[in-house]
């Protein structure tokens, strides 16, 4: 039987070294986040929200402690390894956007297809589907600059799932957003939870986006604030 577990972050501790200075990012998060949930991850500046993202999201390691990634221990992976991983089973949405500003919304939404060496039809047809599902079917050809900002997002949400990855990371999705727009990407989040079954772990400082989650945990000092 399948672990029920997608992600698993056990004792994970985080230290940067700073001069003469060691900063402890994280101090021993212990999280599990099971196949299907929308999680999202609050926190205050400073709480390791970042770094936490970089774990979760295989663009770095622990300094101590292991992750698992479909039972599978990817703390001291390389890497081109994590790189691999990423690409294949996990997607990214940022708070500004991160589009190629020289490419059209079709081009940046093909763009994750072709490091996985997608044939270039297949990328087509897809990244086409994709910008359907967000409703900017009539945007395709538009470079970021003529789209709006809540158009940019919905391009970079169909990006994201643009290999259809088990896992979305959702960094402040709605950050740069006005709340109209901002609760349209969400209700487009939730929807892709909804009816394609993708876990969703969306970092927010927006306690009002929790709503939208299965479950919130929060981060403080680099762990989970238990509640007493």
């Amino acid at each position: 039987m399948k672990n029920n577990n997608i992600i698993k972050l056990e004792n994970v501790w985080k230290i940067y070294q700073m001069g003469n200075v060691q900063v402890e990012a994280l101090r021993g998060l212990n999280l599990a986040i099971k196949r299907g949930e929308f999680l999202a991850l609050m926190g205050p500046s400073g709480s390791g929200k970042s770094t936490a993202v970089n774990m979760i999201g295989c663009l770095d390691i622990p300094t101590k402690g292991r992750i698992l990634l479909d039972g599978k221990d990817i703390s001291h992976l390389s890497e081109s390894d994590l790189s691999q991983i990423r690409g294949k089973k996990i997607g990214f949405i940022f708070q500004t956007f991160n589009l190629i500003p020289t490419l059209s919304a079709l081009e940046n939404v093909m763009l994750p297809m072709t490091f996985q060496n997608v044939p270039y039809n297949k990328r087509v047809k897809r990244a086409e589907e994709l910008l359907r599902l967000v409703e900017l079917e009539n945007r395709i050809n538009h470079k970021p600059a003529e789209l709006s900002g809540g158009q940019q997002q919905r391009v970079a949400i169909a990006r994201a799932i643009a290999n259809d990855p088990e896992v979305i990371l959702a960094d402040e999705p709605t950050g740069n957003l006005d709340s109209k727009t901002g609760k349209i990407v969400m209700e487009f989040l939730r929807k892709l939870h909804e009816d394609k079954k993708k876990t969703i772990i969306m970092v927010t400082h927006d306690a009002n986006l929790t709503k939208y989650a299965d479950r919130t945990e929060h981060l403080y000092d680099g762990k989970i604030l238990k509640e007493v």
